[in-house]
């Protein structure tokens, strides 16, 4: 119970960040366009804060869209094996995915890091700033993948319509 509640929970933070990266996305998309239709001429820094926060509003969310079973994945087998082989399967794909995580969190930080040294061309920052997404995105996969545990991922496909055929009965 509380683990779901932890997950919920945790979800809906990288969710409303995410969103939000994705709101500042497109009103910076929107203000490149009118700089550069009615001024004549956009901003340079425009594209990169576009690219950068469309980079990281895709990592905050990528751990609730595993939680949730939403990512784009086949679970034929799953559906399929004995009790016993889909407890083991289950189990090979979260300690998979949590190696990779961990992986990617690992790399994606020393990464962020050793980028200190170069600033960006259009924002002027330290590429360090940005590229924190990467292992902030990847941290909270980790940390959602292992508050998770290694049981069955929702099947939002599966499961809307099991719900829909017992309703209907």
């Amino acid at each position: 119970m509380f683990r779901d509640t932890l997950l919920t929970l945790l979800g809906r933070v990288t969710t409303g960040l995410g969103g939000l990266a994705l709101l500042i996305t497109l009103l910076d998309i929107l203000y490149g366009v009118v700089t550069r239709y009615v001024v004549g001429q956009a901003p340079i820094w425009s594209d990169e804060l576009a690219r950068y926060c469309l980079i990281a509003s895709a990592l905050l969310i990528a751990g609730n869209v595993w939680v949730r079973g939403e990512h784009m994945r086949v679970a034929l087998l799953e559906r399929r094996l004995g009790a016993t082989a889909r407890r083991v399967l289950l189990a090979y794909q979260w300690l998979l995915t949590l190696a990779l995580a961990v992986a990617m969190t690992w790399w994606s930080w020393h990464y962020a890091l050793s980028v200190g040294y170069f600033t960006s061309q259009g924002l002027g920052i330290s590429r360090t700033i940005p590229m924190l997404a990467m292992p902030l995105g990847f941290g909270l996969l980790t940390l959602q993948v292992l508050i998770h545990g290694p049981r069955p991922l929702p099947q939002p496909g599966a499961d809307d319509t099991a719900s829909a055929e017992g309703a209907a009965s």
